[in-house]
């Protein structure tokens, strides 16, 4: 759940009632595919796509499609859906996701599912994603907590900061943080560039921990 999925990922889909369209498409280029402070295609580049439906009284529902190369499988599908709107100031987004890999090896159980909560007050956001089914029995209960802002800093211009730390009930955890700045250019769509690192993690996690640095674009079509 990437590039523009909840950009629509890093990573976050905090639509108000009032602003959602009915149906959408997007379509994104990465040189890097990075989820969760941690690159999902060994370094090398990215193209994806989705597709979303959004009525006016908050709920939504979509899927989206990228390469990758992680644990065997070359592409990723997700499914989503969910409920987005505002109280009063405050922004909230509850849903649930699957991950697919549909061209994994045949011995790599590695789909799963998450239940996710997002909220959001003015340029501030916080949110945590609950892994509450693997394909992988017995390892569920992962939890994944966010702290972000996100402001423009001139017209067309914004930048935004995110905090992750991930807990796996397996064992081990570690703590990313990535910095995102991004252009509209219009009918062209926008164009983001990206530092992203893991900070700390447990000696039973062994992420890489030299900074990336990403280039990404994306446009949405309604």
């Amino acid at each position: 759940m990437k590039l523009t999925k909840i950009a629509v990922a890093a990573g976050t889909l905090m639509i108000g009632g009032s602003a959602i369209a009915e149906v959408s498409a997007n379509i994104g280029a990465t040189n890097n595919y990075i989820w969760r402070g941690v690159t999902q295609t060994s370094n090398d580049a990215a193209v994806s796509g989705g597709l979303d439906y959004a009525n006016d009284n908050g709920l939504y529902a979509g899927t989206w499609v990228s390469n990758v190369d992680y644990g065997g499988a070359s592409a990723e599908v997700d499914f989503y859906g969910g409920f987005a709107n505002q109280l009063d100031n405050l922004g909230y987004d509850v849903g649930a996701i699957y991950y697919y890999y549909p061209s994994r090896d045949s011995d790599a159980d590695i789909n799963f599912s998450e239940a996710y909560l997002n909220l959001s007050y003015g340029p501030f956001s916080a949110g945590v994603n609950w892994t509450f089914w693997k394909e992988q029995s017995g390892d569920t209960n992962d939890f994944y907590y966010t702290l972000g802002a996100g402001t423009e800093i001139a017209p067309t211009w914004g930048i935004g900061a995110t905090l992750g730390y991930y807990d796996f009930k397996g064992g081990g955890h570690y703590t990313h943080g990535q910095i995102d700045v991004s252009k509209e250019v219009g009918d062209f769509g926008s164009f983001t560039f990206t530092v992203s690192g893991v900070l700390d993690q447990s000696n039973s996690v062994d992420n890489d921990k030299d900074p990336l640095f990403v280039v990404s674009w994306a446009k949405t079509f309604e």
